[in-house]
């Protein structure tokens, strides 16, 4: 009678049925950290994520659920089971490579992934594949155990890969995703300059539109650049719409009328306070000489295929390859770890489409630069 190892195990989609199944083995693998019953059922359900099981004769072996991150190429590994009976087989291999593969065909190019620092056995096997350190993380988990980051790209290996470090902030309210940019684009080009709270309220109150599609108002891009440009930073703008910015998203007569003049006054402060201000589309080759510079940019998008809504959304570039633009969110509604945020990879046809925002198609950028020497700050 054949041993069970020798028995082949065989891989599928997780389903509403495996739940039970699902929590014992999270129970039995992890003394800490563990997914309950009721997150189990919601991954399970959920449409972004790849949530695999492996099994012999109708018993669940292990586990492999990977979070998709919307409107990115990014595919992080949340979690990676797999029960004693089942070790020692490659078992822990075939449902990773296969979760990277199921990531791959839904438009993935990275995999990500956090791991104790003293499971040298899972280490190991992440290196094996192709995995890199590039971070770590002390008492990242709760009991205190210390984390590594890694990271593998699963569909083509770029090595053209431009970047610049660009520290991340996180926006403390949902209409000041244009200072958290600003901020950050500025502490990466002087690391004298501090991001606050109080900082970012003071820039949104400098760059504010007043109103927006509803509740407060957002950044205009020209009060962005002159808000910086008083901290002693060098804009520009590239901006393909001479009409008022964001009028077509508010009903009220009066909000327009107060946009319109917000916009006007935004428009004749950039002039004279020479701001150059460029009336045309920017290019992705633009941006990726403007990196090689050491400049950044803060981009607006359109939060439709993050999330679903139509929303003008401000993010920092920190970097361009062949096949994406990477930014760093300020948007951390979701919970998650910050580092989700930081280098999120978007391919260039997906942020073609992501850059233009509403009926007007309105595509903007704000440049900044550390201010050339002899210049006395403003």
């Amino acid at each position: 009678m054949p041993s069970s190892e020798s028995i082949p195990f065989s891989i599928r989609p997780a389903l509403v049925t495996d739940v039970p199944a699902l929590h014992a083995l999270e129970q039995r693998c992890f003394d800490a950290d563990r997914l309950s019953r009721r997150r189990l059922r919601h991954w399970v359900a959920a449409d972004n994520r790849v949530f695999l099981v492996a099994e012999q004769d109708s018993q669940l072996l292990g586990y492999a659920l990977v979070l998709l991150r919307r409107g990115t190429r990014l595919a992080r590994l949340y979690s990676l089971a797999v029960a004693t009976e089942g070790r020692g087989r490659g078992l822990g291999r075939a449902l990773l490579l296969a979760a990277e593969q199921a990531s791959v065909e839904n438009g993935r190019l990275f995999m990500r992934l956090e791991v104790a620092a003293s499971n040298a056995a899972a280490i190991a096997l992440y290196q094996q594949l192709g995995y890199r350190t590039f971070g770590h993380y002390p008492a990242y988990y709760e009991d205190d155990g210390d984390a590594l980051r890694m990271q593998k790209r699963i569909r083509h290996r770029s090595d053209d890969l431009h970047s610049l470090p660009v520290p991340w902030y996180g926006q403390t309210t949902d209409f000041t995703c244009g200072p958290a940019a600003a901020m950050m684009a500025m502490a990466a080009l002087d690391t004298d300059y501090r991001p606050s709270v109080s900082e970012e309220l003071a820039l949104w109150r400098e760059a504010t539109t007043i109103f927006m599609t509803s509740g407060h108002g957002g950044c205009h891009p020209l009060g962005l650049a002159l808000a910086m440009q008083r901290r002693g930073f060098e804009c520009a703008v590239y901006l393909n719409q001479a009409t008022p910015l964001f009028v077509d998203g508010v009903r009220s007569e009066e909000k327009k009328s107060v946009m319109r003049q917000v916009d006007a006054d935004y428009r004749s402060a950039a002039e004279r306070a020479g701001i150059p201000v460029i009336c045309e589309d920017f290019t992705q080759e633009q941006l990726l000489q403007l990196l090689q510079e050491g400049a950044l940019a803060l981009l607006l998008i359109s939060t439709y295929r993050l999330d679903g809504k139509r929303v003008p959304h401000w993010v920092t570039l920190s970097g361009i390859d062949e096949r994406c633009l990477y930014v760093h969110d300020p948007d951390n509604e979701d919970g998650l770890d910050p580092l989700e945020n930081q280098y999120l990879p978007i391919a260039r046809d997906d942020f073609a489409r992501m850059s233009l925002f509403g009926r007007e198609r309105l595509r903007t950028a704000v440049v900044v630069r550390r201010q050339q020497s002899g210049t006395s700050r403003g």
